[in-house]
């Protein structure tokens, strides 16, 4: 165990990435971030900023990797915030997947288009 909170906990990662590799969870259940409740939103980027500076301080770390996966890659279906220590040269190299391409910037207005109106839907 890393951290307890009222609404959070951190625990190591039973398969880290690096050695350090922590993961943050709400107490409540919450399968993913679209459905985590609007009063959980500040403690969670708060406790994720205090690991990512942690990974730092505590560990010689240069930098953190943070990410959240929604339903796809999400081995166990309770959000949580990986918080990864980074140095260079560590090896891991940019994301975990392959990159893409827009086929030109027509495409990658539609795309942005597609999204703001998703948000603008929403809101």
């Amino acid at each position: 165990m890393v951290l307890e909170e009222e609404h959070l906990v951190a625990f190591l990662d039973i398969r880290p990435v690096f050695k350090g590799h922590t993961l943050l969870v709400p107490r409540r259940h919450v399968a993913t971030l679209p459905e985590l409740p609007a009063e959980l939103r500040d403690p969670l980027l708060e406790t994720t900023q205090r690991l990512s500076t942690a990974v730092v301080a505590g560990l010689g770390a240069q930098g953190s990797f943070v990410a959240v996966n929604n339903v796809v890659s999400q081995s166990v279906p309770h959000l949580h915030v990986h918080v990864v220590p980074r140095t260079k040269g560590d090896g891991l190299r940019g994301f975990f997947w392959p990159r893409t391409k827009y086929a030109d910037d027509d495409e990658m207005a539609d795309y942005a288009r597609r999204l703001g109106a998703a948000i603008s839907s929403a809101g």
